[in-house]
């Protein structure tokens, strides 16, 4: 069912839903702009910082519009949850017809994965993002922010349809819940469970933590900064090195 929130709310929905007054879609919107900037923020940190944080509460406050004009009263489901999977999607949407990726980061993402798939295969196992750095004259910390600003396009290149919406979806723009698989868990069975056990392995206790709040908990950097007493910047890097060894673990699929 909706969740309307208060009484004030419910007013604004019954305004908007049988008389499509755009006075009470304004104050829908203002008021479900906290999910809008959520699913932004959760979204944006893993993007490189020339995209425009504006342009993806743009897109999200789109989606949030769309879900107002379609969603249905009568089935069995929370606004919110409605609005998210639209909200996403409108944001996935934008940023696949847009460049948001410079070249000059996409030249370096494919110079790492060409090195790392050439170092595994010479050693055979997982190398590192030193081991990486010093072959193409970068630091670690270097490698782990172009490999973390751009694992987003990968998941972006997964475009297997969802069963429900009037329009085109994927998986993509859902989220997490009990009808449809999230992103995260479609990165999951893009590998085989030995493998991910085996990348799983080699983090840390700090950096399963992090995954396991940021991917299954669904908490923002923020939040996981405050609830490990750590910076932000920190998570940030603790979260970029376990994305690494995904990232290692997906390339290795590819080359299959």
């Amino acid at each position: 069912m909706m969740n309307s929130g208060s009484s004030e709310h419910k007013e604004w929905w019954d305004r908007w839903l049988y008389k499509e007054d755009e006075t009470a879609a304004d104050k829908l919107v203002e008021a479900y702009m906290p999910l809008v900037k959520y699913h932004v923020q959760r979204i944006g940190s893993g993007l490189p910082r020339n995209v425009s944080k504006e342009e993806l509460i743009s897109h999200g406050m789109s989606g949030l519009y769309d879900a107002m004009k379609k969603f249905d009263v009568s089935r069995n489901l929370k606004f919110d949850t409605y609005a998210s999977f639209r909200i996403r999607g409108a944001i996935i949407d934008g940023l696949r017809q847009e460049d948001w990726m410079p070249r000059s980061l996409r030249d370096k993402s494919k110079r790492i994965e060409e090195t790392m798939e050439e170092l595994e295969q010479r050693h055979g196992r997982y190398v590192s993002e030193d081991e990486v750095g010093h072959v193409l004259d970068m630091n670690g910390e270097e490698v782990r922010k172009v490999v973390t600003e751009t694992f987003f396009s990968n998941m972006l290149s997964i475009d297997e349809e969802t069963p429900e919406g009037e329009r085109e979806e994927t998986y993509r723009a859902s989220i997490e819940d009990t009808s449809s698989p999230s992103p995260e868990d479609i990165l999951v069975q893009s590998v085989s469970v030995s493998e991910l056990a085996e990348v799983m392995e080699q983090l840390s206790e700090k950096e399963k933590t992090v995954v396991g709040l940021f991917y299954q908990e669904e908490l923002t950097l923020t939040d996981i900064g405050e609830i490990m007493g750590l910076s932000t910047s920190r998570i940030s890097q603790i979260h970029s090195k376990a994305l690494f060894r995904l990232k290692q673990a997906l390339l290795k699929k590819e080359n299959f």
